[in-house]
């Protein structure tokens, strides 16, 4: 066990690598910060702050000096990097497992060959192979980058060959995936943490509603049914059995005509697990600390039901929010990121709102939601959907 006292290294100092340094200091431990961001949310509390690009040579050996051992904050890290740290240093989750969930491809192969299955979809490197992709699915269907798409980002819906090439056109001509667009009843994800030894701590399922591919709302536990939630638990399980994970992972589910199916890995604490903070006994950040350092992990279980949201850059742009909509609710928990300057559609923080009922938790969050957005328009009524979105999109 790496106990109290030692130094523990994140790359990436966004607000995972924020979250990851609280619940870390809190248990006694110190943490030190690779990002070149002289900004990055994470700076200010870190005890060390390496302010240098991800693939440093000698900022890696640093960190590796100071470190007992080393986590990541997001999955686009250079593999190069992980192993070199891997050299020295224990680093989980691994650069093996990491490299899986940094390429869509590889993911969507991975998940088939586990036996589970994903929204039906075509490689794309080339022209040739797009026009065969589109007459594949003969309708409507989802081109995504392979690499470095998030939010939103990196797809686009296509309804036409001329929308295909002019979306894999300013993707760079980079090697896409074409998916078959479908309606969706839900999303969902399942959160768990793994140890080296294989021991496993699943959190609750997690209901999940976008809004422009960004994520809007989660509710704890999912409204899916049993049956389906069982069965993500179950898939979740296998796809950290099959990396030899270690670590907190996530991993993102679509429901479709009573299916369940695999759409995203992510090999990190996850957007819909900050509910986790308030609303479970272990947050999923104190499970990386947890895992990390091998200490037994702790337990995951729900206190009450509870709903997040996201709180984007959008709220900002008449000035600071009014902060008091939220705390002068006493059942809500205010989350902000520390993040200086605020664009739309960029994550600043979250708020949770806790309840008796997963109703209750609800509609309390979606009338803070409204009354935020009233105060930004600055008169008459804000409309808040709370529809989920009919169509697929990422992390």
């Amino acid at each position: 066990m790496i106990l109290p006292g030692a130094t523990l290294g994140v790359v990436g100092g966004g607000q995972l690598g924020r979250m990851f340094a609280i619940a870390a200091q809190r248990m006694g431990y110190r943490v030190a910060v690779l990002d070149p961001d002289p900004d990055s949310p994470a700076k200010c509390l870190a005890d060390v702050h390496l302010e240098a690009d991800y693939a440093d040579p000698s900022a890696l050996d640093e960190l590796a000096r100071l470190c007992a051992a080393v986590t990541v904050e997001f999955e686009n890290v250079p593999a190069e990097s992980l192993e070199r740290l891997a050299r020295s240093r224990p680093v989980r989750p691994g650069s093996a497992a990491i490299a899986i969930a940094q390429d869509r491809i590889r993911e969507k192969r991975f998940i088939t060959e586990c036996g589970l299955s994903c929204v039906p979809f075509s490689v794309v490197r080339n022209r040739d192979e797009l026009f065969t992709a589109l007459a594949r699915f003969e309708s409507s269907a989802v081109l995504k980058r392979a690499r470095f798409g998030y939010d939103g980002k990196g797809q686009a819906r296509v309804d036409s060959l001329e929308e295909a090439l002019l979306a894999f056109k300013e993707f760079g001509s980079e090697p896409c995936v074409l998916e078959k667009l479908l309606v969706l009843q839900s999303e969902i994800s399942v959160i768990l943490a793994r140890d080296a030894a294989g021991a496993t701590a699943v959190y609750p399922a997690i209901e999940n509603r976008h809004r422009d591919g960004i994520l809007d709302i989660s509710l704890i536990p999912a409204r899916a049914p049993q049956a389906i939630t069982h069965a993500a638990r179950d898939a979740a399980v296998r796809i950290a059995a099959a990396l030899d994970y270690c670590g907190v992972l996530a991993v993102e589910f679509f429901i479709s005509n009573d299916k369940l199916l695999v759409n995203e890995i992510a090999p990190r604490p996850h957007n819909s697990g900050h509910v986790t903070l308030d609303a479970c006994m272990t947050s999923q950040f104190e499970q990386q600390v947890r895992a990390l350092c091998g200490l037994p992990l702790g337990d995951p279980g729900l206190l009450c039901p509870a709903a997040m949201t996201n709180l984007l850059g959008d709220l900002w742009n008449c000035g600071v929010p009014h902060w008091e909509v939220v705390l002068e609710e006493p059942r809500a928990k205010l989350h902000l990121y520390g993040k200086r300057a605020a664009r739309p559609g960029r994550k600043m923080g979250h708020f949770t709102c806790l309840g008796d009922s997963l109703d209750e938790a609800s509609a309390r969050a979606l009338r803070i939601q409204e009354s935020l957005v009233r105060e930004l328009k600055g008169a008459g009524p804000a409309t808040v959907s709370a529809t989920p979105q009919s169509v697929q999109r990422g992390p």
